[in-house]
Parts: C-alpha cells; sequence; structure tokens
C-alpha cells in the first residue's frame, strides 16, 4: 500500500474519534506521531553510524520513551508485541501523563535551534493530544510504524504526502489558512531571487515552511545535489535556512514539512518575530535573501509597535520594516503584501514606503489575481521585490492574469507565473515604459492590437512618476470594453431599469404595508 494510501486510512480514522475537528487537528495530530517516529528512526541511525565509527550515540529520548519501546514494542519475530503494546485509556493516559510532560520539559534545557533538544522542546511546548480514544490512537500507531524514514525514497514520497495534508488544511479555511501559501506563488518566487550555495535564507513567518523548502530544493534539485561539496551540503544543511513562526501549529507543521524534505537542521525558532527591537540587528544578524508571505490583517499592541521607527498596529507595515531591516547589504527580497500596503497613503504607510524607495531598490512588484488565497481570505495581494544596492530608479510592473476566475477548487498554477518568471529573467523583453498601447478597433470592441498583445501584462513605471508613494499596480494596457448604442437602444435600456427600480419599491411598500 502506498504512503499517500496509509495517510488517507489514518485520516479517515481520526476523523471518526470524538476529540478531533477539521483538517487542521488531524493534520496537528498527525505530525507529533510523524515527528516522534522519524526522531526514533533518525537517533537509530545515528547509533548505527557510531557504532561502525567505534563510539557510542547518546539518545536525547530516555530508553522507555523512544518509540520501539511504547508506541509499538516488538516481540523476537519482529512483530507488534501486543503484551507491552498499551491500548485503549491506558495508552491515553501514558500519552498525556507522562509522555507529553516530558517532551515538553526539554524547552527549559537550551535556546539552539540546531539541536535536537530544542526542536523537541519547541514542538511539543503548546502541543497536546487531540485524539481522545486510545483505540483510534493505537490503530495509527501502527500504521505509521510501518514507514522508514531512513528509506530516502520513501522519505520523499512522504514528504509530497505531508504537502498534500497541509495544501488540505490550508483549503479547510479558518485560522489554518495562514500555514498555506500556494505553490505556484512560492515556486516563482523562489526562481526569481538568484538563491546560490552560501547564501543565508529568512522567512521570518515559517508557517509550514514552503518558502525554505522550496529554496532547499531550488539548490538541491536534479543533479544539482551531485554537484555539491560535502562542505557545500553542510552549509545548505546548518547555515543556510533561518526562520521564526509565532504559533505552536504553525512551528510544528514548519518543522515536520522541513525534516521530510530533508533540511534535518533549519534555524527556526519559535516565537513572535515582531517583539524584536529592529534598531538593535547589526550586519551579522541580517540575511541574503528573505522570502516570506507574513500575516496581514492583524494588530499588535503598543508594547510591541515601540521596536520599529514608524509605529503602526498594521501587521503589515511592521513586518515590512522588520524585512528591510534584515536584509544583508548586497541582499534580496520578495514579499507577499496586501495590496493596501501599496496603495495607502496615511503617515505609517508613506513613511515606510519612503524609506523603502529611498534606501532600497524596489525594482519590480508583481499583481496577483484576486483570489490566490481563497477560500481563507479574500484581500486582494501583490509581490515586492527590492535589493540593498542603492536607491530605487526604476519599477517594472507584472499583472498575472489567468484565463478564469479563481476559486477554492480553481487555484493558481505555476503555468500563470510562467511569463512572469520567463521575462524576470529576460528584461529586454520587458516594456520599458508605462505609454498606454495603441488600440486597433475590432467590431465595436477597443482591443491592443496583436503585435502588442505580449507586452499588455508588463509596464514600467520611473520613480519620479509616483505621486505620494502611491505604488499600486495600474495596468495602463487593461482597456474598458466600450460596447456603441444607438439612442433607441439607450433609451429602452433606461425604461427597463425604470420598470425594475418601481417593481421593487412596489415590493417594499406591500412589506411595509404589511
Amino acid at each position: 500500500m502506498s504512503i499517500q494510501n496509509n495517510i488517507d486510512r489514518i485520516t479517515d480514522i481520526l476523523r471518526r474519534d470524538d476529540g478531533i475537528s477539521g483538517a487542521m487537528h488531524y493534520t496537528e495530530q498527525i505530525s507529533w506521531i510523524l515527528f516522534l517516529k522519524f526522531l526514533n528512526d533518525y537517533e537509530d541511525n545515528k547509533s548505527d553510524e557510531a557504532f561502525l565509527e567505534g563510539t557510542d550515540y547518546n539518545y536525547v529520548l530516555r530508553k522507555d520513551l523512544r518509540w520501539h519501546q511504547w508506541a509499538c514494542p516488538k516481540d523476537e519475530a519482529g512483530k507488534l508485541d501486543v503484551k507491552r503494546a498499551l491500548t485503549g485509556d491506558d495508552l491515553i493516559d501514558f500519552v498525556n501523563n507522562t509522555l507529553f510532560p516530558y517532551l515538553k520539559a526539554f524547552k527549559a534545557t537550551t535556546n539552539d535551534p540546531k539541536t535536537l533538544t530544542y526542536k523537541i522542546g519547541a514542538i511539543f511546548e503548546y502541543l497536546d493530544n487531540r485524539i481522545a480514544s486510545g483505540h483510534t490512537l493505537r490503530e495509527v500507531l501502527d500504521i505509521i510504524d510501518a514507514l522508514d524514514f531512513q528509506s530516502s525514497d520513501e522519505l520523499f514520497e512522504l514528504s509530497q504526502v505531508y504537502e498534500n495534508l497541509l495544501k488540505s488544511m490550508g483549503s479547510d479555511g479558518g485560522n489554518s489558512g495562514e500555514f498555506y501559501t500556494p505553490r505556484a506563488i512560492i515556486t516563482a518566487m523562489v526562481e526569481t531571487t538568484n538563491i546560490k550555495v552560501g547564501d543565508t535564507i529568512y522567512d521570518g513567518a515559517v508557517g509550514s515552511g514552503g518558502f525554505l523548502v522550496e529554496a532547499f530544493d531550488f539548490l538541491t534539485k536534479g543533479d544539482k545535489k551531485e554537484k555539491l561539496s560535502a562542505k557545500d551540503w553542510e552549509t545548505i544543511q546548518n547555515d543556510t535556512f533561518f526562520g521564526m513562526e509565532k504559533t505552536s501549529l504553525g512551528y510544528v507543521m514548519g518543522m515536520m514539512n522541513m525534516i521530510l524534505h530533508g533540511i534535518e537542521s533549519p534555524n527556526v525558532y519559535k516565537g513572535n518575530t515582531l517583539t524584536q527591537n529592529i534598531r538593535d540587528f547589526q550586519e551579522k544578524d541580517r540575511h541574503n535573501v528573505i522570502l516570506a508571505n507574513p500575516p496581514f490583517g492583524g494588530k499588535e499592541k503598543k508594547q510591541i509597535q515601540q521596536n520599529f521607527p514608524v509605529e503602526s498596529n498594521a501587521t503589515e507595515i511592521l513586518f515590512m520594516q522588520h524585512f528591510m531591516k534584515m536584509l544583508k547589504l548586497e541582499g534580496r527580497a520578495a514579499i507577499v503584501v496586501p495590496e493596501g500596503v501599496l496603495f495607502q497613503t496615511n503617515n505609517a504607510f508613506t513613511k515606510v514606503k519612503q524609506t523603502l524607495l529611498e534606501n532600497f531598490n524596489v525594482h519590480t512588484i508583481v499583481s496577483l489575481p484576486a483570489g490566490v488565497f481563497l477560500p481563507y481570505s479574500g484581500v486582494k495581494t501583490n509581490i515586492i521585490y527590492f535589493d540593498r544596492k542603492g536607491a530605487t530608479n526604476n519599477i517594472w510592473y507584472y499583472d498575472v492574469t489567468p484565463p478564469y476566475k479563481l476559486t477554492k477548487n480553481k487555484p493558481i498554477a505555476y503555468e500563470h507565473m510562467a511569463e512572469f518568471v520567463h521575462l524576470f529573467h529576460n528584461p529586454k523583453e520587458r516594456n520599458h515604459t508605462n505609454a498606454k498601447l495603441k488600440p486597433s478597433l475590432r467590431g465595436t470592441k477597443q482591443s491592443v492590437s496583436s503585435e502588442n498583445e505580449s507586452q499588455c501584462n508588463n509596464w514600467t513605471v520611473n520613480v519620479k512618476d509616483i505621486k505620494d508613494y502611491d505604488l499600486s499596480a495600474k495596468n495602463p494596457h487593461k482597456v474598458v470594453e466600450v460596447i456603441h448604442q444607438s439612442p433607441k437602444e439607450l433609451l429602452t435600456a433606461i425604461k427597463q431599469n425604470d420598470s425594475q427600480i418601481n417593481t421593487l419599491m412596489n415590493q417594499i411598500e406591500s412589506l411595509i404595508d404589511g
């Protein structure tokens, strides 16, 4: 049976449990169980390596709390030892009152995110077992026990399955959506930030870790991994990926996603990014590449606002200041922002955008279509690209225009971003002006001439032409369709409107009289 089928079996089992409600819950519960199985296989593998080298490996977990002791103990034949395997109320009591308190206590022992101790403590600090039935948990443990985290092929398949779980969690709506950014958006952003071995890559709102995972894949996919030296591989594993995630669920999702994709030692902390005073950042704290989709629409209290030169309760403005301060000299950033960041001209927004344009090179803004983050948010968004290589001169805009309206069931696809990626890497093919393309008349419609149709989705604006720091993407080539009507047709339309208005008025009056 494939891993996907096994995970599908688990989700079906968990849906029947009284303690589980929705995709967010079952993904969370699958995650902590997967993590403990991974941890067991990881430590066993380290122990085997140490044995071959003639040394001893010091296990992080206490012997009686390792997977093969409590989750799925085996008999001499390698089968589940039913006499020692807990189930029912005994299993739930053990997990809730012995296992979880032990794992939660790890957080107090270290602040180094590279260590297993930190990862264990940070993952379980705010996590609890939600599975109510010990019989349900026993079924899940037995299925996950069959997974082999020491097999690279199985680990790769599992990473893809886990991505699907995260996607379904995002599609479930509610608060879970904030952890998942559509893969098409992430891939396009990674492919347009010129990532190379030796860069440090930072996401201050990690969520499910999509940006860091995609960056890892970008650096290692295909024959790239074979060409990496041992030093390069060590750099990628230990000194490349950095981030912070505020929520416990997001941290669990992110750590699991990165681990399953092969990033063993991400430098990711659990905490609120915005509690850091950005005035304290030094060049050594900064990063070469920043990729992020920070939460927007939230509010922060006054105490946190004081960590920023421009105080605002809007999280998107605070995150923007944070990322500006976290970028190294010559560094580059690609950040998803709500459209309001670009067009709002109140005091805080204006000050931040003024600093951005004067101290950074804002070279690209991508207008994403409405519906990218449905069903959990209908907010129109953009991607803003900037680097720390001087002030802004020209901003190249690209308007992503799928051939259909995006919905939950018809999401954005990479093919919708492909032209943008191509033009990003081939600047000579871009439209270098902000001039409106000349229309040609076809019947009764105004449309762009065929030789200019490839230029319709992009344009360039000089910073001198930007008024009041309004950076919004106003596509000059989108021509309003004009339908020419005769005076008689116009009069008929007016009469129809009057008739509809009278009908509605009569309905309202009858309701009032009734």
